[in-house]
């Protein structure tokens, strides 16, 4: 079975789904996208997928797309070292909070990474051409024109925080209530990649607002440890290593 995925190395998305697939050891072909340069809008890959967003897995020629599908399509079809409980009532509580990571981290972390990473870009971009190319984002074109050029107000960059640190309390209170040390007890589950790629952006970015919170630190240093997290968060993985001037930013944060 061939296995080509479409997705960009800094992409949370993304690195939810090469999580799972270097952790079941499963080869596969990976087509990197420059998403500042509109990879994922050229009429090629909007065929694949029309929502103008990575990642997209082709597996022998059957497309899937969104990375909670995806992650959970690789669980069905190579189902050796799932990420999956076999209890039905565990199973829904580990779909409820991949739910909750899509609604409250993966989405709140979209504001500091536009906010310091990437904005740059957008500023060096004259008006017509970013109106442009907000315009032809299937999905995003309403959160790019509500960013601007000047980025989110300290208002929506505060929400977004507090909404991570809500994320982080509910995890922490997942963990002690399954006896840990990860979210649904002592395995691993797609939960917990669902979690991983926000917290890891944030820690990234400086503001690991968790300390505080001894599972979650705890969660995060296991994560850390698996096997699949080295090769997927493979050089140029982290916004600090693709954006310089984060350094320099972060740097007078610490």
């Amino acid at each position: 079975m061939a296995y080509k995925l479409y997705n960009a190395p800094q992409s949370t998305c993304s690195q939810r789904v090469r999580f799972v697939l270097n952790a079941k050891k499963l080869p596969f072909e990976e087509v990197k996208l420059n998403l500042l340069e509109g990879d994922q809008l050229k009429p090629d890959y909007l065929k694949l997928n029309p929502n103008g967003v990575v990642p997209t897995l082709d597996h022998d020629g059957a497309i899937v797309t969104d990375s909670t599908v995806i992650t959970e399509y690789l669980d069905e079809v190579a189902p050796a070292n799932s990420f999956t409980p076999e209890n039905p009532v565990t199973r829904a509580r580990m779909r409820a909070l991949m739910h909750f990571m899509d609604e409250m981290p993966a989405a709140s972390v979209r504001v500091p990474t536009f906010n310091l990473a990437f904005l740059p870009k957008f500023q060096a971009m004259s008006r017509e051409d970013f109106v442009a190319m907000a315009e032809s984002k299937p999905l995003r074109k309403e959160f790019m024109l509500t960013m601007g050029q000047t980025g989110f107000p300290k208002a929506e960059m505060d929400a977004a925080l507090a909404r991570l640190r809500r994320s982080y309390e509910r995890m922490e209170a997942e963990i002690e209530k399954s006896g840990g040390p990860w979210l649904l007890g002592k395995d691993i589950s797609l939960a917990d990649v669902a979690a991983m790629p926000a917290v890891v952006r944030m820690y990234d970015l400086n503001y690991a607002d968790w300390q505080d919170l001894p599972r979650v630190a705890v969660w995060f240093d296991n994560i850390r440890a698996h096997s699949a997290f080295v090769p997927t968060y493979y050089h140029g993985s982290l916004l600090t290593e693709r954006f310089p001037h984060l350094k320099e930013m972060l740097a007078k944060r610490a």
